[in-house]
């Protein structure tokens, strides 16, 4: 088979690496790709907002599948324009990718569905927003409605914190704009992030993961699009994974099928899990970064088939095999991040970390410079490991980030912390498949 990846971060790294081991592909492409994925693929510059260039480059090159890995295309519907051309994707159509790029639409599904989340006000100006905030009180969640890279949601801890991120939404600053916004019920619990494969009618989970948001240690500081991930999550029991197939999952494929907007690529749910069991915080339509680094480090069977049988609509219902091992991936971004920071800074010594067993270092923000590898972007590198625990792969992706020479780079240097509190449970506890 034929497949073009569309991305250029480190989950289309990690993808192109599982996808390039795969014994039915016979050519990888990606637009336009990073200097990790080149060394899965052939990396090709096509003009991805162009959609008529992209269906163009599938028909002259015979691409039997397309597999998109960021939201902004699928909102924007390439997997429409690409479909109505005959040509296979991975991905949702802009009526289903409404289940990330709009909050609201979100919100007003799950109350349709009865679907558990936190309760929530729409609100399209300031005023209004400002008014019920303050009768409201905090902790309050403010989220902007549209896609925000990650960054378009505060967790205001007071009534101030909520108040200046509610202006800094309506006021449009970078990462956080939007024409509307959602102020949400505070949630109590702790969070995961759950994936399935979806063909529009079925949906086979994949695994769990757990995120770590925040830029500082012990989740302090701005959000970020993630600093590192781990999984299993040991909170993702296999009945917790049954409760939100039953309570989440199939109700959002069902709402969406009634709606004329089926839902086809891989749904990714984030959790809030607490006493009164799951509840959905939101929705993304494609995978998550950091965490399908450790997805697909843990994968133990053929991705390929997969995703062309979630494409074609022929999903068999079935318990996926993974290997037993938790991976853990530490993100090195560049200083400065998730604020300004500096593009252009060498890299050194990939090489090495990769040297070390069941160490793979992903790509996200870089690119080739005229000697060396150069930081390109805020969220720089993954570094992803296995361990026969997390506190081992903590240890391997820790000594794996040290030997890599990027003084201009940093991370966290807890990624982790919740799993190792729970390895102390009894065996098999927050395993998920």
């Amino acid at each position: 088979m034929k497949v073009l990846i569309i991305g250029s971060g480190g989950r289309e790294h990690a993808l192109a690496w599982k996808l390039a081991r795969s014994p039915l592909l016979t050519r990888l492409y990606a637009a336009p790709g990073n200097p990790g994925i080149a060394q899965e693929a052939t990396c090709i510059d096509l003009p991805v907002k162009d959609h008529a260039s992209v269906v163009t480059f599938c028909r002259h090159e015979e691409i039997d599948l397309v597999v998109v890995g960021p939201e902004a295309p699928l909102v924007a519907g390439l997997a429409d324009d690409l479909r109505a051309a005959g040509v296979a994707v991975f991905g949702p159509g802009a009526a289903a990718a409404r289940l990330e790029g709009s909050k609201g639409f979100t919100k007003d599904l799950c109350t349709r569905c009865d679907i558990p989340t936190a309760g929530y006000h729409r609100f399209a100006d300031l005023d209004s927003a400002r008014a019920y905030l303050k009768k409201r009180g905090a902790p309050i969640v403010v989220k902007a409605d549209g896609l925000a890279a990650g960054k378009g949601v505060t967790v205001a801890a007071t009534v101030g914190e909520g108040l200046a991120a509610l202006e800094a939404c309506f006021a449009g600053t970078p990462g956080a704009s939007a024409a509307e916004v959602l102020i949400e019920d505070y949630l109590d619990g702790e969070e995961a992030s759950f994936f399935c494969l979806c063909d529009g009618a079925r949906a086979v989970p994949l695994a769990s993961a757990q995120d770590h948001k925040r830029v500082g240690e012990g989740e302090t500081g701005a959000n970020t699009g993630g600093m590192g991930a781990y999984s299993p999550a040991p909170v993702m029991s296999p009945a917790m994974v049954e409760r939100v197939m039953d309570e989440i999952v199939r109700p959002t494929l069902a709402g969406m099928a009634e709606i004329g907007a089926p839902f086809s690529g891989v749904l990714y749910a984030g959790l809030m899990i607490g006493e009164r069991g799951p509840q959905l915080i939101e929705y993304n339509v494609r995978f998550g970064d950091p965490e399908t680094q450790v997805l697909m480090m843990r994968l133990d069977e053929d991705l390929l088939p997969l995703l062309d049988a979630a494409a074609h609509g022929t999903l068999e219902e079935r318990s996926l095999r993974w290997r037993d091992e938790p991976a853990l991936t530490v993100v090195l971004a560049a200083k400065g991040y998730p604020g300004a920071y500096e593009k252009g800074t060498p890299i050194r010594d990939v090489d090495a970390a990769e040297a070390m067993d069941d160490v793979v270092v992903f790509h996200a923000g870089t690119a080739t410079g005229t000697q060396d590898l150069e930081a390109n972007g805020g969220r720089v590198l993954s570094v992803t490991a296995l361990g026969r625990t997390v506190a081992q792969a903590q240890a391997r992706a820790y000594e794996a980030v040290d030997r890599i020479d990027w003084p201009e780079g940093f991370c966290r240097r807890d990624i982790g912390w919740r799993a190792i509190e729970h390895e102390g449970s009894e065996p098999g506890d927050g395993r998920d498949a």
